[in-house]
């Protein structure tokens, strides 16, 4: 598998031509599957590719690899002899995200109540 370039801080990302840190990041998560591919390397033991292909409803593997490379050259995940998982820098950034679950669900039930009135 090649390695993917991420989007790095201090050069132009989508959304920011000075790559201000935060976009940076808004731009690796924003690329499709890459979230997902987070969550459920998050508090697991390392994942062999086709047992996270699995869990991602079964991603092409194309994609799947292609976002593997990105999240390992921005540091959030990394390939070992058992399989996938995320470093601690990747661990820490979906504990800081878990959060909007709880505030995602408020907001759908918000939705849902407006809609039905």
């Amino acid at each position: 598998m090649s390695a993917q370039q991420a989007p790095r801080p201090a050069r132009p990302v989508r959304g920011s031509r000075t790559g201000r840190p935060i976009m940076a990041l808004l731009d690796v998560l924003g690329q499709r599957w890459t979230m997902r591919i987070m969550w459920e390397l998050h508090g697991h033991a390392p994942l062999p590719f086709n047992a996270l292909q699995k869990r991602c409803d079964g991603m092409s593997s194309s994609v799947l690899s292609q976002r593997l490379g990105v999240l390992q050259d921005a540091r959030l995940a990394v390939a070992d002899a058992d399989g996938y998982r995320l470093t601690t820098l990747g661990t820490e950034l979906v504990e800081h995200l878990l959060p909007l679950v709880s505030w995602s669900e408020r907001w759908a039930a918000e939705l849902d109540e407006s809609s039905q009135a």
